[in-house]
């Protein structure tokens, strides 16, 4: 943890360093972004699973905070990679190409002609414009996603100059140099603790209905899937909570092995395949909500059904491959 909690001020240092307000859109700000949500997120897992090695007091505060500074900064890159995924869907299923950050914009669809070729910088082969709904449908998920990333940059800066995200660099900057550790940690053993996050994770994977994640269709998927409500996928939830606890299990063992990546590299692949399960999730939700947007037409409406469509069997196929991955690592297991 206290390499960890020098990522992290180093991380903030070259954040304040690059001017993150002033480079809002630059490649330095973003990366220093993503080392403090990263470290961050390692303290916070190492506060959660060896609670009982450390002051459980400065603990129990600690990760909450951890957990707020992660998820503020995390949410502009969300809705970022988000409007990117679902704008290459748009194209993949219009049988046009797009390159990565290329919006459809209100002035007009984008053609396969305008946008140069991956690796060429040459223009790709013309291949159509969009349809009129798809196009649309790309301009109201350009704006709506836009807006958010938009107010969640905003949120994020203010956040790092508020009085509590210091509070928390000034937490973090004492842990850099002492681990709060409880009376009997120094004669503790971190094994049992990363075993116990490890059992809670095995009866999670469990819980899953892995054997119709197997399928190439799963039938209950489409339950509830004509609701009016904008909450997430009754499905999804315990997919979501593997995937945290895939994390804690992967971090608890990187402390393990000495602060290096696992040495089982299929808890990766497991935890891409989440990762995967995660954002196919979040675009169908997001494409979802913009389908119920008053008086758009039916056109439009249409090619945002099929892109929620698209995603959830996005979902699907990330379920299959996060069966075969955790298989092959629970077979392979000594």
């Amino acid at each position: 943890m206290r390499a960890q909690a020098t990522e992290f001020l180093r991380a903030l240092r070259l954040h304040r360093e690059t001017g993150g307000a002033a480079a809002a859109g630059a490649a330095e700000p973003a990366d220093a972004a993503r080392a403090l949500r990263r470290s961050a997120r390692r303290i916070s897992a190492g506060l959660h699973t060896f609670r009982a090695l450390l002051d459980t007091e400065w603990s129990d505060e600690m990760r909450p905070e951890l957990a707020w500074v992660s998820g503020t900064l995390g949410l502009e890159h969300a809705y970022e990679a988000r409007l990117e995924r679902l704008l290459l869907a748009l194209h993949r299923l219009s049988g046009t190409s797009a390159l990565p950050g290329r919006a459809v914009t209100a002035a007009g669809p984008l053609t396969a002609a305008t946008v140069p070729a991956p690796g060429t910088g040459l223009p790709a082969p013309e291949r159509g414009p969009l349809t009129v709904g798809a196009a649309k449908a790309g301009a109201l998920l350009d704006r709506r996603l836009t807006l958010a990333r938009t107010r969640a940059h905003s949120t994020a800066l203010q956040a790092l100059g508020s009085s509590r995200f210091h509070a928390v660099a000034d937490r973090v900057a004492v842990l850099a140099s002492e681990v709060p550790l409880a009376p009997a940690a120094p004669a503790a053993d971190p094994r049992p603790p990363a075993a116990a996050a490890e059992e809670r994770l095995t009866h999670a994977v469990a819980a899953l209905p892995l054997v119709t994640a197997g399928h190439p269709y799963n039938a209950e998927a489409l339950v509830h899937g004509l609701s009016p409500e904008p909450s997430p996928h009754p499905q999804d939830g315990p997919w979501h909570q593997v995937r945290l606890l895939l994390r804690l299990h992967r971090y608890a063992q990187e402390v393990l092995d000495g602060g290096g990546p696992p040495a089982d590299t299929r808890l990766r692949a497991a935890g891409h395949a989440l990762n995967r399960h995660r954002d196919a999730s979040e675009a169908a939700s997001a494409a979802a909500q913009a389908a119920r947007t008053p008086r758009i037409a039916p056109a439009t409406a249409y090619a945002l059904g099929v892109l929620h469509a698209d995603q959830r069997h996005e979902v699907e196929a990330a379920r299959f491959a996060f069966q075969r991955a955790w298989q092959k690592q629970t077979v392979g297991a000594p």
